[in-house]
């Protein structure tokens, strides 16, 4: 075994360690304040309504490390463990040519992962969700999402795979250029078709009734300079209790949406103040900087694959004897993350930023009183903690701390 593989797999572990340790300092942080309200909630979050939230955040910390660990498995297994090159010593036997014989192979290894994390997504919806109230999916609509969504898989990416395949062979040693422009192009299609094509496969989107709140709002959207292609609300209560609100897609296409169960939960000065925040990721150009960071992203990923498709090492380090486009895509897919994993801190630093600076603006254009209140009903009702550990927060929360964020607002 080389020193690369070893240092591969020295990266995943310690990746799995750095989860499990600030899974550790999550709940010890959780379990010792969890039999008393933060002073700055007190009188708005009841002890009860706070042990709920601790025992949920506990749960669903055990169910993230049980995940760390399945996806630490996988990784290993199908890379330097020989999954991928025993699933494609399985297909060469088909005597397919390419792009068919990768493109059978890359789709294997994909439904492999499916059916490896399908017990837990079971789980996470029929027992821990359902064990603290919030599940409403049923079983056949669970069935019915997995079938939806495969499909759309298959037919969307599956050509996108079938021309990466064929650039990868075809195109010369720019390859990955094109490629990158191909995956570019769908991203903005998909982007721009989501909201009016794709998410009504899933639910129900409804123009807005409420003929004073819909006032309300468009009187908000002229003073911000938003406009979108309506106003919706979505049938979130088919699947859960938990509430959100956004506003998707580009161009013309943009759509806000609430879920129905944000809606009972709110009062309107309290939805506009929430619509404020939202709109102001869209002022303050936070989709566009996100999705040009991605786009970014996207181009030194695929320069970066254009170098290693090119050396045979790449492949033998990562558990592959024998070099082929497909191995190529299937080899960076499930070994960046192991690399990605330790940048995760900039990227939810860079996105808590984005919300406190929605919330300024919501603050200019709506209530800053109105969005804290709204923020306290909703981190009563999603059952989210106060008191997360800051390390863990620093690693995977994108919105800040309850009591840091509504401290802020408060100021405001």
């Amino acid at each position: 075994m080389s020193s690369l593989t070893l240092l591969f797999i020295a990266l995943v572990i310690a990746g799995l360690a750095v989860e499990w340790w600030l899974s550790t300092r999550q709940i010890e942080a959780v379990r010792a304040h969890r039999d008393r309200v933060p002073d700055a909630f007190a009188g708005q979050v009841s002890a009860e309504e706070h042990r709920k939230a601790a025992e949920y955040t506990l749960a669903k910390v055990a169910l993230a490390r049980l995940g760390a660990v399945v996806d630490a498995a996988l990784t290993l297994a199908l890379t330097v463990g020989g999954g991928i090159a025993a699933v494609d010593a399985l297909w060469q036997r088909s005597g397919w040519g390419q792009p068919w014989l990768g493109a059978a192979v890359i789709g294997t290894v994909a439904v492999i992962s499916l059916l490896v994390g399908l017990p837990l997504s079971l789980w996470r919806t029929f027992a821990l969700e359902a064990r603290f109230g919030f599940n409403r999916t049923t079983p056949a609509l669970f069935l019915a999402d997995l079938a939806k969504t495969t499909a759309i898989a298959v037919l969307l990416g599956g050509p996108l795979v079938l021309a990466s395949l064929w650039l990868m062979m075809r195109a010369g040693p720019r390859w990955w250029l094109w490629a990158f422009a191909c995956w570019l192009a769908v991203t903005l299609v998909l982007t721009w078709a989501w909201p009016a094509f794709i998410a009504p496969l899933f639910n129900r989107f409804s123009p807005l009734k409420d003929t004073a709140l819909k006032e309300r709002i468009e009187a908000l959207l002229a003073r911000c300079g938003f406009r979108s292609s309506g106003v919706f609300v979505i049938d979130g209560s088919r699947r859960s209790t938990h509430g959100n609100a956004y506003f998707s897609g580009i161009g013309r296409n943009k759509r806000i949406v609430f879920f129905d169960t944000l809606l009972a939960e709110l009062d309107p000065p309290q939805i506009e103040a929430v619509l404020a925040h939202e709109l102001g990721h869209f002022r303050l150009r936070h989709v566009r900087s996100r999705l040009l960071a991605s786009v970014a992203g996207m181009f030194v990923g695929f320069a970066l694959l254009g170098a290693l498709a090119g050396s045979p090492r790449f492949y033998h380090v990562l558990g592959v004897p024998r070099p082929s486009a497909h191995a190529a895509l299937l080899l960076f897919a499930f070994a960046a993350p192991a690399v990605l994993f330790f940048i995760t801190p900039l990227s939810s630093l860079w996105s808590r930023r984005h919300e406190f600076e929605a919330d300024r603006f919501a603050a200019r254009h709506a209530s800053a009183a109105d969005l804290a209140s709204a923020l306290v009903k909703l981190y009563r009702s999603n059952a989210s903690t106060l008191t997360p550990d800051r390390l863990y927060v620093a690693f995977h929360y994108s919105h800040p701390p309850a009591i840091e964020r509504i401290g802020r607002l408060e100021s405001l």
